[in-house]
């Protein structure tokens, strides 16, 4: 007798269900997004690229419940989702670990499992230690290892990054891709990640999503089936970024 086993289905964890989000009425009115959908399996790595004014930034608040679309439906699912943006924003006057304190002092954590939770984020981040100091004294990149710590804070299931790397030096930058695999890895997220840099997000997506010029729709999409762990200047990662690129400078050229 042969048995045939399938691999198991991969349950979603965002749907989004062809969106349009409209700014404005009457002859004012900008059309960001119309008819988009996007389905996101749970532990994907799912990287967006497109032009400016696409849709991206305003896709990531719609599913993070900051906005809504005018038209269509978004579902999380249920799980909890978190966003992290380009700037840290991060609040001066506190120190690393207030900051990262901050959400869980709203869902009212007591403060004994705050600190234990802050020491542990921390440490997931590389920045044991650092509690004490203050954001003027760190680097853009541990702000930005900070501003994860945050977003990790809430005990999200979905991590929205809304072009989180783009004012780091490449090194840096490098660094924090990863970083933020291994963490993605351990903590078993979805993440949608909105970058402009196509080699970054072939180099940590399973799928990289491109969008078309505004208004946004979702025009063409790319399995990522490289080998992890991945280097951003790999022959496959910049082979498969310069077809994506070339994709992209269509779109936009059809748009000029």
């Amino acid at each position: 007798m042969t048995i045939t086993t399938e691999a198991p289905l991969r349950t979603s964890a965002v749907e989004v269900d062809t969106i349009s989000k409209v700014f404005g009425r009457g002859p004012a009115a900008v059309t960001a997004i119309d008819g988009m959908s996007v389905s996101v399996a749970e532990h994907e790595f799912l990287s967006i690229v497109g032009a400016s004014g696409c849709g991206k930034s305003t896709l990531l608040s719609m599913v993070a419940g900051l906005d809504h679309p005018t038209t269509g439906s978004v579902d999380a699912g249920g799980h909890k989702v978190a966003m992290m943006f380009q700037e840290s924003a991060l609040f001066p006057w506190l120190t690393v670990g207030a900051n990262i304190e901050v959400p869980m002092k709203v869902d009212r954590v007591p403060r004994t499992e705050r600190k234990r939770r802050v020491a542990e984020l921390l440490d997931l981040v590389r920045l044991a230690g650092f509690e004490r100091k203050r954001p003027h004294e760190l680097s853009g990149g541990m702000r930005q290892r900070v501003a994860m710590a945050r977003a990790l804070a809430q005990n999200a299931d979905v991590l929205l990054m809304d072009e989180p790397f783009a004012a780091l030096d490449a090194m840096t930058r490098d660094i924090l891709h990863d970083e933020l695999e291994r963490i993605w890895r351990e903590k078993r997220l979805t993440v949608l990640f909105v970058t402009h840099n196509v080699r970054e997000a072939v180099r940590l997506g399973d799928r990289v999503v491109l969008l078309s010029s505004r208004p946004g729709r979702v025009i063409d999409e790319f399995a990522i089936e490289a080998e992890r762990p991945r280097r951003i200047d790999s022959a496959p990662i910049a082979t498969r970024a310069a077809v994506i690129t070339d994709r992209l400078r269509q779109e936009v050229s059809r748009h000029a």
